[in-house]
């Protein structure tokens, strides 16, 4: 694994590019990472897709918990459906901010 060092690209292969895909940096900028850091980059990747999966099925209850709302049989159900939606939204600003974090600390690669 590779990574540029003017852009930060991430570059999976046994030798470094010739040209950065995204910069268009050269060869020579390309730095060789650690094992143990290349591991920690696809631990990373792995929990960061967790989190963008988990986000997009929260979506999806709180559409259910929606049409719950809206279909409004009793004030049982109404109260469990906005409870669900309000829970929901909260674990959604949880992710975004978790991810944020791992953004801020290069942990998203």
């Amino acid at each position: 694994m590779w990574r540029c060092k003017s852009c930060g690209y991430i570059w999976q292969d046994d030798e470094a590019p010739d040209v950065c895909p995204k910069c268009g940096a050269q060869h020579s900028q390309f730095e060789e990472i650690e094992a143990n850091a290349a591991d920690l980059i696809e631990r990373a990747r792995y929990t960061n897709s967790l989190h963008m999966n988990l986000y997009a099925l929260l979506e999806q209850v709180m559409a259910l918990a929606e049409e719950g709302i809206d279909d409004n049989l009793d004030p049982g159900c109404v109260r469990i459906f906005e409870q669900v939606s309000d829970q929901a939204e909260i674990l959604q600003q949880s992710i975004l901010a978790e991810l944020q974090g791992h953004v801020k600390k290069s942990k998203w690669g």
